[in-house]
């Protein structure tokens, strides 16, 4: 008998050895490395025959017709938002959130909103029974006879329910449950994911079905399998959240047919997922009034700017190297702003731990937000509170200078919208625009004179 041919495949990367190896050479990964059986040059032309469906010529692009399909629009404007206006025929999109986010439930009333504006609807779960589904259902108040559910987990027959209802929607939760049998290795491996998605793929643009997959995630927080699943799918969107409050964040980081880091919000209810139209009240509900080290920003998520919260805790440190934590920010920009203030301003920072924060759970990572973190550390530390009335925008450079930032007239607005007095903004961002009537707008050159606004002249 013929001695079976193997190879070793790293699950994070794909990477491909014909011998076992501890740490993966692609993605430097311990115990990444599965053995599975290799395809051979027959097996590999058969697939090859198979997966083509014709074959095609190249036409001159000025000769191709474009038309324009409608988008297919849920009863959601916030998920509407961070798809780019809706549903587009035709679609991949993957969605990845942690267990127990909620993406079965959203994605369940997405088919039940669809379902009920006449159009077919497939959901194929791979993890449920369908009287599980049902169950869900139930709670949800989801009823619709557009809706089927399907509990199967081999692609084959998943392809096959797909021709025969001929859906408008499909969803398939999760992908790491489907496997195809032609590939010997185990669901959920590189080779099944990338096969499976491939498959679902070619479906979906040949059909002009949009399809939903979900996929796992790593306890990093990335989507679990290689990275090139996120490069055959037209969109990819992150369910976020702490398990343990109500808020979700749907956030794009990636979609073909429009804006990317777009951002909805969730409230998580006993009747399911309810959209949050109004975030930055959200946001701001809580906070102190009067309390050392807080500060208000405005952030743009996408297209939309939201009014959030930056907490900041300075106290002297225990060990030799003091503390730099955040948390909702790039930690790398922390030590560089403290080293900012520390040259620019003369504060005396280098003994002191420094522990930041995003009320809120939201994670920012533009620029503009660098003035907000420099005044919250500054106000902590000297313990004085800025004026609660205050919102900060602007970059800070490293010799301490406020640079412009984009999309300031929105901002602005974002602002005096939700009642605040006063907003400090980079000098140079003052060209082009007409502030707003009812708020005070200050220019700023340096983190000085944000200081000297903020918090006195101490």
């Amino acid at each position: 008998m013929a001695k079976r041919k193997t190879k070793f495949v790293c699950q994070e990367c794909g990477y491909e050895t014909p011998k076992w190896m501890g740490k993966c050479p692609g993605c430097q990964q311990w115990n990444t490395l599965v053995e599975e059986a290799a395809i051979t040059g027959s097996q590999s032309r058969h697939v090859f025959q198979t997966s083509s469906s014709g074959s095609s010529k190249p036409e001159k692009i000025t000769q191709i017709k474009s038309e324009k399909e409608p988008r297919i629009r849920t009863d959601m404007p916030e998920l509407n938002r961070v798809l780019g206006g809706g549903i587009v025929p035709g679609s991949l999109v993957l969605i990845g959130g942690d267990p127990g986010i909620g993406k079965s439930t959203l994605l369940l009333q997405v088919s039940a909103q669809i379902a009920n504006k006449q159009l077919p609807v497939l959901y194929i779960s791979g993890e449920e029974s369908t009287r599980q589904t049902k169950l869900r259902a139930e709670r949800l108040g989801v009823e619709s006879d557009e809706l089927y559910v399907l509990s199967e987990t081999n692609l084959q027959d998943v392809l096959t329910q797909i021709d025969v209802i001929n859906p408008k929607f499909v969803i398939i939760d999760s992908i790491q449950t489907i496997f195809k049998e032609d590939v010997t290795s185990a669901p959920g491996s590189v080779s099944q994911v990338r096969e499976c998605t491939s498959h679902l793929m070619r479906v979906a643009k040949s059909k002009g079905i949009p399809i939903f997959i979900v996929g796992h995630v790593t306890k990093e927080g990335a989507i679990a399998g290689p990275r090139l699943l996120e490069h055959m799918v037209d969109a990819v969107l992150y369910f976020e959240g702490e398990r343990h409050h109500t808020f979700r964040i749907l956030r794009s980081v990636k979609n073909r047919f429009g804006s990317t880091h777009e951002m909805g919000i969730f409230e998580m209810k006993e009747k399911g997922l309810e959209e949050v139209l109004n975030p930055s009240e959200i946001f701001l509900e809580e906070r102190s009034q009067g309390a050392a080290g807080s500060i208000i920003v405005a952030s743009m998520e996408g297209t939309r700017p939201v009014l959030v919260e930056i907490q900041a805790l300075i106290s002297p440190t225990a060990f030799g190297n003091p503390r730099r934590m955040a948390t909702g920010l790039d930690h790398n920009r922390v030590p560089l702003l403290m080293a900012v203030l520390e040259k620019r301003v003369g504060l005396l920072l280098q003994n002191q731990d420094a522990y930041l924060k995003v009320a809120g759970g939201v994670k920012l990572d533009e620029p503009a937000v660098d003035l907000a973190v420099a005044i919250s550390i500054a106000s902590s530390f000297r313990e004085q509170p800025s004026n609660p009335n205050d919102v900060v925008i602007g970059e800070v450079g490293l010799t301490g200078e406020i640079r412009r930032v984009s999309r300031i007239e929105q901002r602005v607005q974002e602002a005096a919208k939700l009642g605040f007095k006063r907003v400090i903004i980079p000098q140079k961002n003052f060209d082009g625009w007409t502030p707003p009537s009812d708020i005070e707008v200050i220019g700023v050159n340096t983190v000085q004179e944000a200081m000297q606004i903020t918090l006195g002249d101490r």
